[in-house]
């Protein structure tokens, strides 16, 4: 019996309900998306300059929240909550089976090539609703963005559709290095930390924040060129080129920094909680 739990835990069976794999990966991208949300609303400001890196996440969050409100912080969120969970359904599904294809090897650069594929996937569905996010979290302007409704709507009539796909590519260029630094360091973390590879919620805790910092930290240059085409807070930057080059205008090199405190203090609680609850839902679900 252990041994099939062991097994059940390790891949998803090739017999797995198509279902319950869908389920554990919407599962895994709510919960990642929506416990910290504020903490990524603070990093978007930080980004666009709506208030300065040097306040701090604990004085940003209280005088954006004296400011505009308590639910200020959550603005964009129900963006998220519609799109993550398909995004992400597909996200694990896809990494799922290239990582059985790829013969289920347990090393890390197999979990990275998989890690990728599913990248590739699930951000030309989640681009979209990111764009909406950010616009909503980085304006105040609560009747023409409060609902993603009226925020989609306004950007399709003054920008037209290219905009909610224009950091796409850019957005590849930050998911593909993050998604296999966070698969690659979870998959060897965990292998570590837990080399019997039973079921056990802390250790894929611990091994999701650490592989969540170190991707995090890293890629954040690349998530401040796609936070600037993702709001127009710079106008003249349509692609990854022309948005670093405003980027280094605005604020020198110490611009592709923004936000980095935020963006990892979200990141390593965010990915950790991915992780926990995708092997749980692994185990309980399948």
């Amino acid at each position: 019996m252990s041994q099939t739990l062991e097994i059940d835990y390790e891949a998803l069976p090739d017999n797995s309900p198509l279902v319950s794999q869908l389920l554990a990966g919407a599962f895994a991208g709510v919960m990642e998306h929506t416990i910290m949300f504020p903490i990524d609303s603070i990093k978007t400001r930080m980004q666009t300059l709506k208030i300065k890196s040097t306040d701090g996440i604990i004085a940003s969050f209280s005088k954006i929240s004296a400011s505009e409100g308590a639910f200020a912080l959550w603005r964009g969120v129900s963006s998220v909550v519609l799109g993550a969970g398909p995004a992400h359904a597909i996200y694990y599904l896809v990494f799922e089976t290239t990582k059985t294809a790829l013969c289920n090897n347990k090393h890390p650069l197999i979990a990275s090539v998989s890690g990728v594929a599913a990248t590739i996937t699930s951000d030309a569905l989640m681009t979209p609703f990111d764009v909406v996010k950010q616009r909503m979290q980085n304006n105040n302007n609560t009747h023409t963005f409060r609902s993603i409704y009226k925020t989609s709507s306004h950007i399709y009539r003054t920008e037209g559709p290219r905009a909610f796909f224009v950091s796409y590519p850019t957005t590849l260029i930050l998911s593909i290095p993050f998604a296999a630094l966070n698969f690659g360091i979870y998959e060897f973390s965990s292998d570590r930390l837990n080399p019997d590879q039973h079921y056990n919620p802390i250790i894929h805790c611990v091994s999701g924040g650490i592989s969540g910092a170190f991707a995090a930290a890293i890629t954040t240059p690349l998530d401040c060129i796609k936070t600037v085409l993702q709001t127009k807070s710079i106008p003249e930057a349509h692609g990854l080129v022309s948005a670093a080059r405003g980027l280094y205008l605005q604020g020198g090199i110490h611009s592709f920094t923004r936000g980095l405190k935020p963006r990892v203090v979200f990141n390593v609680p965010a990915t950790a909680i991915s992780w926990t609850a995708y092997e749980m839902a692994k185990a309980y679900l399948l």
